[in-house]
């Protein structure tokens, strides 16, 4: 059966695909064998650069700019035939350094030091550093640009709606009312700051050996200070460094990034779960298209279903992020392989929380708020205001209030305007204080919600 977005096993590489396709840049198999080839080339520079390692003259410009091309313009072709080679040595590291030497065989400076591609180095020390620019430069490049646009948004929909009075539901019950805006602030907030927190880690990298102690390396080459040379090529790439690994660098940074991540997610799972509600009681409605179909069998329906998908790809994206948070982490002794496999995932979970944070942002342009209903509910619902009416009592001394309101309208039928004035006009408060009192309606008791969602 030929390949295409109809047979491909994953959604992501099928139904998804046009959705999700600039990751392919970061995390395809081509991808990481280009990254392969970046690390690669960038060691046999730095080695060439490096006094204490004589058997390797200086590289000339040209030779610096070859290589540079052969980075930059590595294509899919150059990819297959690296497979090509895997498929002849079983081993998809040692594979790019063939490729390499054939590559260059050509090139005098290059071939003639040939043996220093990837010199001293294990396929983990090309491989971490090779995950650490793909996660780096994929949130960076494509991930935070999505979720600074979804919070725009946000922000955008909390100031237009900042005045627009909601009755608010605790447990599920009518509370205190706030606005659209308000709420939608909220969420920009706690956003905000998990998005500060995703592009502030670090995925840290190594290149120090078979069991992270520059074994080999001082061996053939004593009068290197590989583990400088080994920090400053590192740090080169924009990668932390970690002195102090095993064979393998531990992925306490790749942990954190996927926690990062999976504290977004959690977020906009509230989110997706509030609007989803909100649309239900029908305080927004949704923008149409002529020719889209809600129900195969109901004709009427308009169905959340960009909030349906988010929540749905939320979720499964945290499934993957938090077992490579708690997996990654834990290797036994110097080296096992568990993490190859595991590593090789990150594209997935990243796939899953683009096309949800994609898939919200559809949801959010679809959204119109509906006053009228907004208004009807919160008509519905004057008994809210035994809060403030309780709470003026209390400030002017009048014993009871609590314990007096409570009596009035928990669990009571049929509060009203009415009601409430009736109950107001008794009250042993100045005058003023009555007058403010009746003047009040639930749509108007929103405190300072406006200003608090205009202020985002």
């Amino acid at each position: 059966m030929p390949f295409s977005a109809l047979t491909a096993i994953s959604p992501l590489d099928g139904r998804y695909r046009t959705k999700v396709a600039r990751l392919a840049d970061h995390f395809s198999e081509y991808a990481l064998i280009r990254y392969r080839v970046r690390v690669e080339v960038e060691w046999l520079k730095a080695l060439a650069a490096e006094p204490g390692v004589p058997e390797l003259p200086a590289f000339s410009q040209a030779t610096i700019d070859l290589l540079d091309r052969c980075v930059h313009d590595f294509s899919t072709t150059d990819a297959e035939a690296v497979k090509a080679i895997e498929g002849r040595t079983n081993h998809d590291v040692k594979a790019v350094e063939y490729w390499l030497r054939d590559r260059f065989s050509g090139d005098e400076e290059v071939s003639r030091g040939n043996q220093f591609i990837h010199f001293a180095c294990t396929s983990e020390d090309i491989n971490n550093l090779c995950h650490a620019l793909m996660l780096k430069e994929s949130r960076d490049a494509v991930m935070l640009p999505m979720l600074d646009g979804l919070v725009a948004q946000l922000v955008e929909i909390a100031h237009a709606l900042a005045a627009e009075p909601m009755l608010s539901r605790t447990h599920g019950q009518a509370a205190t009312p706030t606005t659209l805006g308000k709420e939608i602030a909220n969420v920009v907030a706690r956003l905000r700051r998990a998005r500060d927190g995703l592009a502030r880690v670090s995925v840290p990298g190594k290149i120090n050996g078979a069991v992270g102690n520059y074994n080999a390396h001082v061996v053939a080459c004593p009068d290197v200070d590989w583990p400088m040379l080994a920090k400053a090529f590192v740090e080169r790439l924009g990668i932390e460094f970690n002195p102090y690994t095993t064979q393998i660098e531990p992925h306490d940074g790749i942990a954190e990034l996927c926690d990062a991540y999976v504290r977004v997610n959690t977020i906009l799972v509230d989110l997706n779960r509030d609007l989803w509600g909100y649309i239900s009681l029908d305080y927004f409605k949704q923008q149409t298209a002529a020719n889209e179909v809600g129900s195969s069998t109901m004709p009427h329906k308009v169905n959340p279903i960009d909030f349906e998908n988010s929540e749905g790809n939320l979720g499964v994206a945290n499934a993957l992020l938090q077992h490579l948070a708690v997996k990654l982490p834990v290797s036994r002794w110097q080296r096992d392989l568990t993490d190859s496999t595991v590593l090789r995932t990150t594209g997935t979970a990243m796939g899953h929380t683009l096309l949800a944070w994609d898939s919200c942002r559809r949801g959010l342009r679809k959204l119109l708020a509906n006053p009228a209903r907004l208004a009807a509910d919160l008509d519905d619902n004057w008994e809210v205001l035994a809060e403030p009416i309780q709470t003026v009592m209390r400030r002017f001394g009048v014993p009871e209030a609590y314990e007096k309101l409570k009596a009035l309208t928990r669990g009571k039928d049929g509060i009203n305007q009415a009601t409430l004035h009736a109950f107001i006009a008794e009250l042993p408060l100045p005058e003023a204080e009555k007058a403010r009192l009746s003047a009040l309606t639930p749509g108007g008791y929103t405190g300072l919600a406006q200003a608090l969602a205009k202020a985002i």
